[in-house]
């Protein structure tokens, strides 16, 4: 069953508005109004109002070449040709390139009627501006992102508890049969955020940054890290008795994958915890000792893992973001 979107909806309805202006003040090729808005609608306001203003620009410099070439040359095919060999680059290089489409629409008029006047002139500008504003004005709604955005925050802590939950069984027990789907899924679920994320940052156009984006991204960084304590978990073929105290550690941290929790506290209680490994009795074999010598460096990645969440500071208006 097929789904009709708000875009398509806006699309629709700021066509049928454009041309219903246009026909009211009895503008010739008035159905261009109505195309110029739904190449204007796009994703997001940022979009939106780029790419509005560059196919504006475009028509402006399509309008004027067409009227130099055309009343110079002639309205002949080899002055569109002519005309096109020039327009197509200058709208790259201006970066404008968007607007090349709508422009031909112009210009293509000016050929139709084979002549240029002031009236002329006013009729197109007047196609031009309506499908503008009328994309501009319609695109002013967009839906919010943040609730979904939230949602995905909170399965993705989900995702990270439930794998330090797993990596402190397998400390314990050893191989429990885990696929790791959690952290393919995790890797999934960010990218997907991300970009719902600068979405959403497009679609506020004062904002000039994204707590969400910035969380995700962290939250990237953290699973980077994650990733490279699996082979560390599965070298340790020797149990040893700090290897218990990792666990339950790991245990603590991933029910504190929430919004209530900061990483300092685990952070200290991770010093606390190297700490006391220090003052344990040296490893008698070689068994142990690379099983101990795991665990330090198991260690070192969560200090990595918790240094990042850190770092991370979140707006006032994003305070629930607070997460270790």
């Amino acid at each position: 069953m097929f789904k009709i979107g708000y875009r398509t909806i806006k699309t629709a309805l700021g066509a049928a508005i454009a041309i219903f202006i246009a026909q009211l003040l009895q503008l010739d090729f008035y159905v261009s109004a109505g195309i110029l808005t739904m190449l204007c609608i796009q994703k997001t306001r940022q979009r939106t109002i780029m790419n509005s203003w560059q196919r504006f620009v475009a028509c402006i410099i399509g309008m004027i070449y067409a009227i130099a070439l055309f009343e110079t040359i002639g309205y002949h095919p080899l002055s569109v040709a002519f005309l096109l060999l020039i327009f197509i680059p200058t709208t790259v290089y201006l970066r404008v390139q968007s607007g090349i489409i709508t422009s031909a629409v112009i210009f293509f008029h000016l050929y139709t009627l084979k002549e240029v006047s002031v009236s002329i002139i006013a009729n197109e500008l007047g196609l031009i501006v309506i499908g503008i504003l009328v994309a501009l004005v319609m695109n002013l709604y967009m839906p919010g992102k943040e609730l979904r955005l939230e949602k995905m925050q909170i399965e993705l802590e989900n995702y990270y508890c439930s794998i330090f939950h797993k990596f402190a069984s397998y400390i314990r027990e050893g191989d429990s049969g885990w696929t790791g789907e959690e952290i393919s899924s995790s890797e999934k679920l960010l990218k997907d955020a991300q970009n719902l994320a600068l979405e959403n940052l497009e679609n506020h156009v004062l904002r000039y940054e994204d707590q969400y984006y910035h969380y995700f991204k962290m939250r990237e960084k953290q699973l980077d890290i994650i990733e490279r304590m699996m082979p560390l978990l599965t070298s340790m073929d020797y149990h040893v008795e700090q290897a218990d105290m990792l666990a339950d550690f790991m245990d603590q941290l991933a029910e504190g994958v929430n919004p209530q929790n900061t990483a300092v506290r685990y952070i200290t209680e991770l010093e606390s915890l190297q700490n006391n490994f220090r003052e344990m009795a040296l490893p008698e074999t070689r068994s142990e000792f690379e099983a101990r010598s795991a665990l330090l460096h198991l260690v070192h990645e969560l200090q990595l893992y918790l240094s990042i969440k850190q770092q991370f500071k979140p707006l006032k208006s994003y305070g629930t973001l607070e997460t270790s």
